[in-house]
């Protein structure tokens, strides 16, 4: 097994630091609002890495964080007229429900900062009695960039190009502008806790190093989370855990893709921001995770009406492969080595394309057999759902997606040339906005439009 290693920035032999197990932890949530799509991209890819080592028979202790204290948790609860705990506890609910819903399973550890004070506390006196890090007069506690000899190696960057090319805060109680917060002095009234520094909360870089470590220890194998937190992010825990424990802090480090929105950059800014649950409302979970996981984890992914209806179409593929035919509990179904193929892609830094790929020759043949050999068909169906549950697909009766698949195109021919006229009035009156909306309405459920000189003209694609 090969993975890519952002740190080295190449692909290397798997080798666990224990014979038979993993140890990974990825970045959570901060727990302010409902989950997006860019962190159902991330929830999804490590579950799917997660679902694949067991698959090939590690023992895998996955620890994902959950960060509860934080500014942006406190504005939030300031604004809602809440308590921080309330609004918290109902967004961890609220992403249980998104994960679930996604068919991810949950983690092994799931550490709350609120819970590893403690241990913060901890690793930020290490840290001062290291000289890595100091207290400052208004009871912040910062740590010292410049001490830290290997800092930048994880983003290729050098400290004086990310000073002179960064917008850094002003702060005057910082010896250097680089150097960043361990510890927060609370101000009158917000939440605290008690610290030989006087009253305050952790800074967000330094409850991962804290909770990592006491989870997995000093090294682990895997570290993992989203695109944009290799720096400062990732950075600065390499930076406080190695100057804290003197050894290798992660041996391999994975990040997966950003998602974008129409060939854009999603942002709140632009109009086009989803949560999860805004998504599942309108699409079946299974489809969206089918979306996630046909691009790999590295690659970006284009979240789109069209991307959706081809996701949808590639379960249909498969599920209308599946229907009728009686699943087999014994027997091997890969005389054509699916699942040695299979296990090829996926060794090849998790390739998921790949092992779609293999899974789609193996429907191709489930076909065939089904009007040929039975007990074959049954094999082929029991190998199709066994491998295609590594990717946490194809669980669902088969009947029950492809009558979901119907509800979709459940519009009368007449409603259908109705929202036509709709959109034929919305162009004349150069609405464009609202007859694309109208087109991508129709183009989620299944119903392609064909424009010609003639006028318009449907047809159905999805079964």
């Amino acid at each position: 097994m090969h993975i890519y290693n952002t740190l080295t920035r190449r692909k290397e032999p798997f080798t666990p630091l224990v014979a038979g197990k993993v140890s990974m932890y990825v970045c959570g949530m901060t727990v302010y609002d409902y989950c997006h799509l860019g962190h159902a991209r991330v929830m999804v890819a490590f579950d799917v890495i997660t679902r694949y080592l067991r698959y090939r028979g590690y023992d895998v202790t996955y620890v994902r964080n959950i960060t509860d204290i934080d500014d942006k948790i406190l504005k939030r609860a300031e604004e809602n007229n809440e308590s921080i705990s309330t609004l918290t506890e109902r967004m961890i609910q609220a992403m249980h429900e998104d994960e679930a819903r996604l068919g991810v399973l949950p983690p092994s550890h799931e550490p709350r900062a609120t819970g590893h004070i403690d241990d913060i506390v901890a690793m930020i006196e290490t840290l001062i009695k290291k000289d890595f890090a100091y207290a400052a007069a208004n009871g912040d506690v910062y740590y010292r960039v410049r001490k830290f000899a290997d800092y930048g190696k994880l983003n290729n960057r050098q400290l004086d190009d990310m000073r002179s090319g960064a917008r850094v805060e002003v702060d005057v109680h910082k010896e250097d502008p680089l150097d960043f917060v361990l510890w927060k002095a609370a101000k009158p009234g917000e939440a605290h806790w008690h610290s030989p520094w006087g009253n305050g909360r952790p800074g967000w870089h330094i409850e991962c190093s804290a909770m990592s470590t006491c989870c997995l220890g000093d090294t682990f194998d895997i570290h993992g989370g989203g695109p944009d937190l290799t720096f400062p992010h990732h950075e600065n825990e390499i930076a406080q855990s190695e100057a804290a424990t003197g050894k290798t802090y992660v041996n391999t480090w994975m990040h997966a893709g950003a998602v974008r929105v129409n060939q854009e950059k999603m942002s709140k800014s632009l109009g086009n921001f989803f949560t999860i649950r805004d998504v599942l409302a309108e699409h079946d979970p299974e489809v969206v995770r089918f979306l996630l996981v046909a691009s790999h984890y590295r690659s970006p992914i284009n979240y789109s009406v069209d991307s959706l209806h081809e996701a949808r179409k590639s379960l249909t593929r498969f599920y209308t492969a599946l229907e009728g035919v009686e699943v087999s509990s014994s027997g091997d179904g890969d005389e054509a080595g699916y699942a040695e193929r299979f296990t090829t892609a996926m060794d090849d830094d998790f390739n998921s394309p790949e092992a779609l790929a293999v899974l789609f020759d193996l429907a191709r043949d489930l076909n065939r057999a089904k009007s040929e050999s039975p007990e074959k068909a049954q094999r082929l169906a029991s190998e199709l759902t066994r491998l295609a549950g590594v990717l946490g697909l194809l669980q669902q009766d088969p009947q029950t997606f492809l009558k979901g698949n119907q509800q979709q195109v459940a519009l009368s021919e007449t409603e259908i040339e109705a929202k036509i006229a709709q959109r034929k009035e919305a162009k004349a009156n150069k609405d464009f906005a609202q007859a694309d909306a109208i087109r991508d309405e129709l183009a989620s459920l299944g119903i392609i439009l064909k424009d010609s000189r003639e006028g318009t003209t449907w047809v159905i694609e999805a079964p």
